[in-house]
């Protein structure tokens, strides 16, 4: 039996002194005994340590969950953070929050000023200096009870505030008591929170007196609760569970420099838990908690109106098997973060390989229909993503041809429609448009959007083969002069323009506008705006000059999407050649 290899020991000794020199570029590289020992067998490589929660911060790897829940139900993302907090007058606390910033509780989308519910009127104030005599109180509960109930009239809601309260509690928790009464169920989530603050009840001597809590302290412990509201400065979370002699000498400055400014000012330092619910938490950290430890999280999804549609990588397929148990769950998470608006979820499981540019799309959850429904720019869209294609992502260049090129008295003339984001779109600026598309359900659609925008009389539909239609279009006599012309395929619209050479050969009318073509086109090349001049130079058999280049979008890493807008050279047109041959 062979005997495994030896270890391969390196002695620090003699490699740290060369690497612990100073070079120009002020570079130490400090190494460990511990990691400068190899092994030559792979196969007993430790495993990977799973990763660990964040050090401060809010995580769905921190804090206490609640317990109790499935794992999809929306308690089950709850995370309880233990804080201190200082509980302060509100006339003082925004002087107090600009001075104590630096130790305040800095976390997205949790203020650090809280309000306690129904703290409208009770303030923390300073008691006297003097101490009360032991015969201003009576000595027991059931004889201040007695005093209380004999001596309470209008003036004694200013005395004992929160009794006031409880007698008079405010229009909208009656209303609450009232629909509770009737049956309305109550429970501790609810989908408008994202966090709340709550305030641990405070042990000590003095709570064994059954009236502290009623009357508000007033007399007993060391503050009065009357006067005026209180806020809460919640803390960095590193002051959870300390007292106040441990906290930080600058906040005892602050708040020592505040009391000595005279007038009445008290403080109290409160323990308090952050709860914060499902609302809060970001969907690629809930995606995160959900799918198994290792899947790479799919970055985002595509909505169209209704559905959104999930592109998942290539690096998901070996994980197919993983994943299956948490599909439903993480789709659940798609749905329930975007609701009311998303009702379907879907994925395309394979690439656009047709000339209708449909894609194949697998329904993941929601209703089974792929007819919905897409506002864009004040303009509706019916489309069916089982038969037409539609890319929301590109709505920001067509706004860019409408609002910066397009012209009121041009004529646009839409090669590849589709359902006519562009050619609609354009109709509501220019003077007319003649769409086309090869894909007849998109012709259909196309159609029912125009009714639907109510643009029948600015745009001509037809559905023919994209080199018959510019055909027709140039030899026809009853068609208005174009002045643009849209080529948004980017697959394969560069093959088309040799359409344009000799287009005009036969013309017998006089001088024609050449018009201005833009045409778009995908490129993977180190330069993709050369690489694309290049073969729209090959397709017109000449050198097209004066060629303006946009990047529209990164469509995948190391591939663009261009867009070249350039006048038709009136040498292409003219040519003798037809776009068989140069």
């Amino acid at each position: 039996m062979a005997t495994p290899p030896p270890l391969l020991r390196l002695h620090p000794h003699r490699i740290l002194p060369r690497l612990r020199r100073f070079t120009s570029g002020r570079l130490l590289l400090r190494l460990h005994p511990k990691s400068l020992y190899a092994t030559a067998s792979t196969s007993q490589a430790a495993p990977t340590p799973p990763p660990q929660p964040p050090p401060h911060g809010p995580s769905l790897r921190r804090g206490r969950p609640t317990t109790g829940h499935p794992p999809e139900a929306p308690l089950s993302f709850s995370r309880t953070f233990d804080l201190a907090a200082l509980r302060v007058p509100a006339a003082a606390c925004a002087s107090l929050e600009r001075r104590l910033r630096g130790h305040l509780l800095n976390w997205p989308r949790v203020r650090n000023i809280a309000r306690l519910p129904n703290d409208d009127g009770d303030g923390l104030i300073s008691l006297p200096t003097s101490p009360r005599s032991s015969s201003a109180l009576p000595p027991t509960a059931v004889a201040r009870r007695e005093k209380l109930a004999r001596e309470f009239n209008a003036r004694g809601f200013v005395e004992f505030p929160i009794l006031a309260k409880m007698s008079r509690p405010a229009g909208r928790t009656r209303r609450e008591t009232k629909g509770r009464a009737a049956g309305g169920k109550e429970t501790k989530y609810e989908k408008d929170k994202v966090y709340v603050v709550e305030v641990l009840e405070q042990g000590g001597e003095d709570d064994e007196d059954e009236w502290k809590g009623l009357v508000g302290g007033e007399g007993f412990g060391k503050g009065a609760w009357r006067g005026e509201p209180t806020r809460l400065l919640l803390l960095d979370e590193g002051h959870a569970k300390r007292r106040v002699d441990e906290l930080p000498e600058a906040v005892k400055v602050v708040l020592e420099h505040e009391a000595n400014q005279g007038g009445p000012f008290a403080y109290e330092l409160v323990q308090c838990q952050l709860t914060l619910f499902y609302d809060y938490w970001p969907m690629n950290e809930v995606l995160e908690a959900l799918l198994p430890e290792g899947i790479i999280i799919p970055a985002g999804f595509e909505t169209v109106g209704h559905i959104a549609h999930l592109n998942l990588r290539d690096e998901h397929l070996p994980y197919k098997t993983l994943i299956a148990h948490v599909i439903f769950e993480y789709i659940m998470v798609v749905l329930d973060k975007n609701k009311p608006k998303i009702q379907t979820v879907v994925n395309k499981i394979d690439a656009i390989q047709n000339d209708y540019r449909t894609m194949q799309l697998e329904i993941l959850a929601g209703h089974d229909s792929l007819v919905t429904t897409v506002i864009e720019s004040g303009l509706r869209f019916q489309v069916d993503l089982a038969t037409v294609y539609w890319n929301s992502r590109l709505s920001t260049e067509r706004q860019r041809l409408v609002n910066n090129i397009f012209q009121n008295s041009d004529v646009v003339c839409d090669v590849f429609s589709g359902v006519g984001p562009i050619a609609i779109s354009a109709a509501k600026k220019v003077k007319y448009v003649y769409a086309n598309d090869l894909n007849p359900a998109a012709v259909e659609y196309l159609e029912q959007n125009i009714v639907l925008n109510k643009l029948e009389r600015k745009i001509e539909v037809f559905n023919m083969d994209a080199r018959r239609f510019v055909n027709a279009m140039y030899s026809s006599q009853h068609v208005h002069p174009v002045t643009q012309v849209v080529m948004n395929l980017p697959k394969d619209a560069a093959e088309f323009l040799d359409v344009f050479r000799g287009i005009l050969r036969n013309r017998q009318t006089g001088h024609i506008a050449m018009p201005k073509i833009h045409v778009y086109g995908f490129s993977k090349a180190e330069d993709p705006e050369y690489d694309f001049h290049e073969r729209i130079n090959l397709a017109l058999c000449d050198s097209v000059t004066g060629v303006e280049m946009h990047r529209v979008r990164l469509v995948a890493p190391g591939k663009w999407m261009l867009c070249a807008s350039f006048t038709l050279p009136e040498s292409v047109a003219s040519a003798k050649a037809n776009y068989i041959t140069c």
